[in-house]
């Protein structure tokens, strides 16, 4: 396993840990953690953009914990998977789907999750489209994100399934990533179904069109750090009491790079570190409703 990751240790200033406020003493978490401790980030290959976005956070992670964070490069949510399970990192950076796959093939622990309250999928089309719900759909092409992302194909197919659509027999599906937007615009599908901030693409490439939402979902569970559950318990619980007291400054930190901004949205995302294995129920619940090889 330890061939298909590369580590990098980003490490903090001296003096930013001297300077950092109401910090929980460094040397406490050294002697209870492994240090480095190691995060890979199950949405970024390369370490020049782990660095990028994960910077100032690692320095502001040493500030408060004593530990440097050791960024891992991993080729996808598989590879991150097996180095939780052989134990080559301590700390993932996932997503909902990552969880659940995650969490039926180890145990792991959540350390603080990434809540979005704008967070959920919807379905688009055209204004002058005759489309008007989900049902209208059946014999329709439509054009959904990537296979395995939650907010653009597990969650949207478990609403066409819940509108009574057949996804093989009723509908033509085209796993169009990136060129989503592109596809309704060009009306080269009859609907689309991403995440709810894609109405900000679609403004963005066509902005004298007029579109409209026919379907929404609730509200979906954040994007949670997840922990080897086999770590030390003083380490996971230091590494938690720690990092809630400083939470501000560790937020301020991780959106303060354009990656980590964008995706996050911080005016009103934020760092909760009360969520429980439960809440992504849901995720698992859409997999199974949808027909989806949990893999």
């Amino acid at each position: 396993m330890r061939h298909l990751i590369r580590s990098l240790a980003l490490t903090g200033a001296a003096i930013a840990a001297l300077a950092a406020p109401a910090v929980q003493a460094a040397e406490d978490l050294s002697s209870v953690c492994p240090n480095p401790i190691r995060m890979a980030d199950t949405g970024i290959e390369g370490m020049g953009q782990l660095k990028d976005a994960f910077g100032p956070f690692s320095e502001e992670f040493k500030a408060v914990t004593g530990l440097d964070l050791a960024m891992f490069s991993l080729s996808n949510r598989t590879a991150a998977g097996n180095a939780l399970q052989f134990d080559d990192v301590e700390l993932v950076f996932a997503g909902p789907s990552e969880f659940v796959l995650f969490n039926q093939r180890q145990p792991i622990e959540i350390l603080f999750t990434i809540e979005r309250p704008h967070y959920g999928s919807s379905f688009y089309v055209k204004d002058e489209s005759s489309i008007e719900e989900l049902s209208d759909l059946e014999g329709s092409r439509i054009a959904l994100k990537d296979a395995g992302s939650t907010s653009g194909h597990i969650i949207p197919s478990q609403m066409l399934v819940k509108a009574g659509l057949d996804l093989d027999r009723d509908l033509d599906i085209v796993m169009a990533g990136d060129a989503r937007i592109a596809a309704l615009v060009n009306d080269d599908v009859a609907a689309m179904g991403g995440g709810n901030r894609d109405i900000e693409k679609i403004e963005q490439l066509d902005p004298d069109g007029e579109y409209r939402v026919i379907a929404k979902s609730d509200r979906l569970p954040g994007d949670p750090v997840v922990m080897r559950a086999n770590l030390p318990e003083a380490c996971k619980t230091g590494l938690r009491d720690t990092l809630a007291s400083n939470s501000d400054q560790l937020w301020e930190a991780l959106i303060s790079t354009e990656r980590n901004e964008d995706k996050f949205l911080n005016r009103d995302s934020y760092m909760a570190f009360d969520i429980q294995p439960g809440d992504y129920e849901v995720v698992r619940q859409a997999y199974d409703a949808a027909g989806i090889d949990l893999n």
